[in-house]
C-alpha cells in the first residue's frame, strides 16, 4: 500500500429525525446565515420548512436556484451575499450541486479576487467560512469531503476546488429526505456513486487489498439497492444504505493506498461543461465505453475480479470474465434507466476533439491513470459511445 494521510472532520448526523440537532450546532458558528439550495424542490416536500423551524433564532439569507453543474456566477451572487451581509455561516441543503457552489462560495467570501482564481490557483484559498450540510439527494458524496466542481459559465471549463477548508462541518443524512425523488435523480446518483468507487478501484496501485475489499462492498451495495429504490421509493433500508453508500464512496476511504489520477470523470466534466447534461448520466455512457478500451492483456485480471466480485461472474478466462462483467454493468445502468449513447442525449461529434483536447489539458490522465490517455484515446472512447 502507498502512505496515506487520512483525517475527516465532518461530523455526521445520520438517520431519521436527525435535523434536530440543526439550531445547537449551527449556533456553534454564528447567528448569520446563507441558506443555499436548488430548484425549490425543498419547499414542495416540507424539508424547506423543516430547516427554517430550526433557524428561528438566526438572521437568514437565501440563495436558492442553484442548478446542476453549478456554475461560477451562482458563485459570484452568493460571495456577494456573504460579504455584504457578514454571513457566519453556510447551510447547504441539497445534493452535490448546492454543497459545491457553497463550498466555492465559503471559499471566495474569504477572498478580495476573482473567485474563479481559487479553480486555477488552490494555493490562494486560505480560509473560508464554516459549512454545515441538510443532505437530499446522495450520489457526489459532497456532505464529507473538501472537494467542489464547478462550471465557468464563460469558458465552459469545469473544474474542481479542493482544499481542507472546505470539509463540511456538519452533516445531516436523513433517508427519508430521499422519498420524494424523481426516478432520474435516484438513477443518476446511483452511477454517480459507482463511478466514484471504480476510478478508485481501477488505479495503478492493486496491491491494497482491504481498500478494494471495502470498494466492492460499496459497489454491490449500489447494485443491490439502487433499483430497489426506484421501484419503492419510501423504503428506507434501500435508501439509507444508498445514501451512506455515497458518503463512503469519495470521503476518501477508498482511496487510501492507492492513488493516482481519475479517469472517466475528467472526460465527462468537459462533456457536461459544454452540454450542461446530467452529471450521472454522461458516466453511465462513458464508464462501459472506457472499460472496453482499456481492457487488454495487462488490465484483464483487474476486470475479471470486478466482474466475479461484483457481479458473481463464473467464467475461469480472465479475458472472458472481464469482458462479461462490461456487458453486465451496461445491462444494470440500462436497468435503471440511463442511456448508453451520446447521441441520445442530443450530443454529436463536432465538438469531440476539442473536449478530448481539454480533457487531457485540465487533468492528469496523460500521466498517472489507470492506463493512460491521450487526446487520441479520449477521442476514441467518445467515438465508441458516440
Amino acid at each position: 500500500m502507498n502512505n496515506f494521510d487520512f483525517n475527516i472532520p465532518t461530523d455526521i448526523r445520520f438517520g431519521k429525525g436527525k435535523i434536530a440537532c440543526l439550531a445547537a450546532e449551527l449556533s456553534k458558528y454564528g447567528k448569520r446565515v446563507l441558506l443555499t439550495y436548488g430548484g425549490g424542490s425543498i419547499k414542495k416536500n416540507g424539508i424547506y420548512a423543516e430547516v427554517l423551524n430550526q433557524l428561528t433564532d438566526f438572521q437568514v439569507f437565501e440563495l436558492g436556484g442553484i442548478t446542476p453543474n453549478p456554475k461560477l456566477s451562482i458563485v459570484e451572487k452568493g460571495t456577494d451575499i456573504c460579504k455584504k451581509n457578514n454571513i457566519d455561516v453556510i447551510l447547504a441543503v441539497g445534493g452535490g450541486s448546492t454543497i459545491d457552489a457553497s463550498k466555492h462560495i465559503a471559499a471566495a467570501a474569504c477572498y478580495d479576487g476573482n473567485p474563479w482564481d481559487l479553480v486555477l490557483d488552490r494555493s490562494l484559498v486560505k480560509s473560508a467560512l464554516p459549512i454545515a450540510v441538510v443532505l437530499t439527494i446522495c450520489a457526489t458524496g459532497s456532505e464529507m469531503n473538501c472537494g467542489a466542481v464547478i462550471t465557468n459559465d464563460a469558458t465552459y471549463e469545469k473544474l474542481e476546488i479542493n482544499t481542507p477548508f472546505l470539509y463540511p462541518r456538519l452533516s445531516i443524512c436523513d433517508p427519508t429526505y430521499l422519498f420524494t425523488l424523481p426516478n432520474k435523480q435516484t438513477a443518476a446518483g446511483a452511477v454517480d456513486i459507482m463511478s466514484h468507487v471504480l476510478e478508485q478501484y481501477f488505479q495503478p496501485n492493486d496491491e491494497a487489498y482491504i481498500t478494494d475489499a471495502l470498494s466492492e462492498a460499496v459497489m454491490k451495495t449500489v447494485i443491490r439497492y439502487g433499483k430497489k429504490a426506484i421501484d419503492e421509493p419510501e423504503n428506507y433500508e434501500a435508501r439509507s444504505n444508498l445514501m451512506w453508500a455515497s458518503t463512503i464512496g469519495l470521503n476518501h476511504l477508498l482511496t487510501v493506498g492507492k492513488g493516482g489520477a481519475w479517469s472517466v470523470h475528467p472526460i465527462e466534466h468537459v462533456i457536461s461543461g459544454y452540454y450542461d447534461v446530467t452529471h450521472g448520466v454522461g458516466l453511465a455512457i462513458l464508464t462501459p465505453a472506457w472499460m472496453e478500451y482499456v481492457l487488454n492483456d495487462f488490465t484483464k485480471h483487474r476486470f475479471a475480479r470486478f466482474a466475479r466480485v461484483i457481479f458473481n461472474v463464473k467464467k475461469l478466462d480472465d479475458m472472458i470474465a472481464a469482458k462479461e462483467g462490461i456487458e453486465c454493468l451496461k445491462e444494470y445502468f440500462k436497468s435503471i434507466g440511463m442511456p448508453s449513447r451520446l447521441s441520445e442525449i442530443g450530443i454529436d461529434s463536432s465538438k469531440f476533439p476539442t473536449m478530448a483536447s481539454e480533457a487531457v489539458r485540465t487533468s492528469n490522465i496523460s500521466k498517472n491513470a489507470y492506463v493512460k490517455l491521450v487526446e487520441e484515446d479520449v477521442i476514441a472512447i467518445l467515438n465508441k459511445c458516440g
